[in-house]
């Protein structure tokens, strides 16, 4: 097991990393937009358990051989950014649509939530995400004890990793549901749309024509 130290340097580690805005803040924000704190916290059940398997696929050098054979880290690149602009041309499409039923000040019903379809954006989310692969490749190794046993710590440090982003991930999505409940013309929510669709689409052509 890793040193107190070590540790403790893991925990704050991990919560900087978890409370930095990135593309799995936006895909909470937006889909509890969407359909509501249940959808934003499936959205990141679906994240987090993402972490398990790149956790895994570290502990067992499989990282290690993606990141060093340029084709294949190459093709993970490209899913990736595909299905950040897929997630981009969507919100893009919500933002620009509009209801005709909806009367002045009358907030149009949200998307109904469907959880297996935010789950899976959830997962495929984060790995799909060639950064998350490089960083459990390259950092979670820094705290396991090699004499010990090298999966179990993995899972372990990747379980504490999971228990804080699910606790920031659905307090995030409460307070986005619960703020666009007080508050949510239509308007609003095309914006918020807009902004997130926006977002995802830039990032997703950074990873394309990102080099590397």
């Amino acid at each position: 097991m890793p040193t107190f130290e070590l540790f403790s340097a893991y925990l704050i580690a991990i919560v900087l990393l978890t409370i930095t805005p990135g593309v799995d803040t936006l895909l909470v924000v937006r889909n509890s937009v969407r359909s509501g704190v249940r959808a934003g916290s499936v959205t990141s059940l679906g994240i987090c358990s993402g972490l398990f398997i790149h956790a895994t696929l570290s502990a067992v050098g499989i990282s290690l051989i993606l990141v060093q054979t340029a084709w294949a880290f190459t093709l993970l690149k490209w899913a990736g950014a595909c299905y950040l602009l897929w997630l981009g041309l969507a919100s893009l499409r919500l933002a620009c649509a509009r209801s005709g039923n909806a009367g002045p000040g009358i907030t149009p019903a949200r998307v109904p939530p469907r959880f297996v379809r935010d789950f899976r954006e959830g997962l495929l989310s984060n790995l799909l995400n060639p950064k998350t692969a490089l960083f459990y490749m390259a950092f979670l190794p820094q705290f396991i004890d090699p004499a010990g046993n090298v999966f179990l710590q993995s899972m372990g440090l990747a379980a504490i990793h999971f228990l804080l982003a699910m606790v920031w991930q659905c307090a995030l999505a409460a307070m986005v549901a619960h703020s666009h409940t007080l508050a949510s013309p239509a308007w609003l929510k095309r914006a918020l749309h807009g902004v997130t669709g926006g977002l995802f689409v830039g990032i997703g052509a950074k990873v394309a024509l990102s080099q590397g």
